[in-house]
């Protein structure tokens, strides 16, 4: 049995928050509140530390299979790790894309190994080719919980629509990205005043509108439960507050990059801050912001994106859009929302915790008698520097910055990883 002692546990689901004792046993939170010395094989004194659920992230890349030159299982699991992220969900655009149960049963039979708990997605439509839809009855059965096409918009509106109904029915998540080419001229930095100087083209803010207007319209006609993945505009987050007042049932995701940065930090970071969709202006950014206080906005997702030095260093034209964002995703939620007043610390932790567990069906994500042990212990208040990546990549732009929330343990599984030794 371990000991978790003196820590401030919170529950995002229950609202418990409380300075008491945890007790871990077999992978499962054993008992909570105040515990006498007992024969524990561990005892981890969290004075001064907030006991969190490990925060689970519903949008990560590990590029595995295919792409392990910028990432893979093993690295990957260690950056979760280090930001305090136990389950991870990790989109189907790998090389082969993992549309048959062949690459399904590999992926998930290499992920029993991990440290962290993997939730492996698989494609909506054959290839990624956004013509023919996979088998997800079957696929489901062998182990896909979602389905995504992420990366690519799924154009054909008649896809989508079958894609919805059979999710609906096997009461699965269809998570999508939303960019409409047509009104693409160069993606990775937003169609603005930054792209007018840097004579880049750019996406306009209307390619994502026009694909969330038509999957939220979607989602309401067939019932499913659809993912806004990594909402990046005004206009979408109020399409999506729309939807959800009509009895849809859309969640949409933000990402840290898009509620922290805007399209003036390309000229400072270059391609470290192209991605799609793009970092938006800064009405934008406040209308995510906005968005998640609210509520429209429920998920904090990372869409941890890694490629290696060389692709990033080949300039703003040719590099690969994405960031790294699993160690990084913590720190810029303390930061940037709540010690700035826009949400409390509760609230961050229930979008980063409990609320993605839902979308996914999981019962990971809470502090409760019987629940796994996965869990997360930081101290808000510390400061940091951004400094070492533990993914195989390092493509971010805030390396450097102070952030707020260090990590001292990260448990998954019932197994401590003591952060403070690296």
């Amino acid at each position: 049995m371990i000991l978790i002692k003196n820590g401030r546990v919170m529950d995002p689901e229950t609202g418990f928050d409380k300075v008491t004792d945890l007790v871990l046993s077999g992978g499962k939170i054993k008992s909570i509140g105040d515990t006498e010395t007992a024969d524990f094989e561990q005892i981890i004194d969290a004075e001064g530390m907030v006991v969190a659920p490990g925060l689970i992230d519903v949008h990560v890349h590990f590029r595995d299979p295919g792409f392990t030159h910028k990432e893979d299982m093993q690295t990957g699991s260690r950056a979760a790790l280090h930001g305090g992220v136990t389950t991870v969900v990790c989109m189907a655009n790998t090389k082969p894309v993992v549309d048959s149960t062949e690459i399904l049963d590999d992926i998930l039979k290499r992920a029993q190994k991990l440290p962290v708990r993997l939730v492996q997605t698989a494609a909506v439509s054959k290839g990624f080719k956004g013509k023919e839809l996979v088998n997800m009855e079957v696929l489901k059965a062998h182990g896909a919980l979602g389905f995504t096409d992420d990366g690519l918009p799924l154009m054909d509106e008649e896809i989508v629509r079958r894609a919805m109904e059979t999710a609906a029915k096997l009461d699965v998540p269809v998570s999508l990205h939303e960019e409409d080419p047509k009104y693409i001229k160069r993606p990775g930095v937003n169609a603005g005043k930054v792209a007018e100087q840097l004579e880049y083209g750019g996406a306009s803010d209307e390619a994502e509108a026009v694909m969330v207007e038509r999957d939220c319209r979607l989602a309401l006609e067939t019932g499913a439960s659809v993912d806004i993945q990594h909402i990046s505009s005004a206009k979408a987050v109020d399409l999506v507050k729309d939807a959800k007042a009509k009895g849809a049932h859309v969640t949409a995701e933000a990402a840290p990059h898009h509620f922290t940065l805007t399209e003036e930090d390309v000229l400072t970071y270059g391609s470290l801050a192209k991605m799609n969709p793009p970092l938006r202006t800064k009405k934008d950014r406040e209308r995510i912001i906005e968005g998640l206080k609210e509520g429209t906005i429920e998920i904090i997702a990372t869409d941890h994106a890694p490629h290696s030095e060389e692709e990033k260093a080949a300039g703003l034209e040719k590099a690969p859009s994405g960031i790294t964002g699993l160690e990084t995703s913590l720190g810029l939620g303390i930061t940037k929302l709540v010690r700035e007043g826009h949400l409390t610390l509760m609230e961050l932790l229930e979008k980063m915790t409990v609320n993605p567990a839902k979308l996914y069906h999981l019962e990971q994500g809470r502090i409760q008698e019987g629940k796994p042990a996965d869990l997360v212990l930081f101290k808000e208040d510390e400061e940091y520097i951004v400094e070492k990546f533990y993914s195989k990549a390092s493509n971010s732009p805030f390396k450097g910055w102070k952030l707020f929330g260090k990590i001292y343990y990260t448990i998954c599984k019932g197994n401590v990883y003591d952060l403070s030794q690296d």
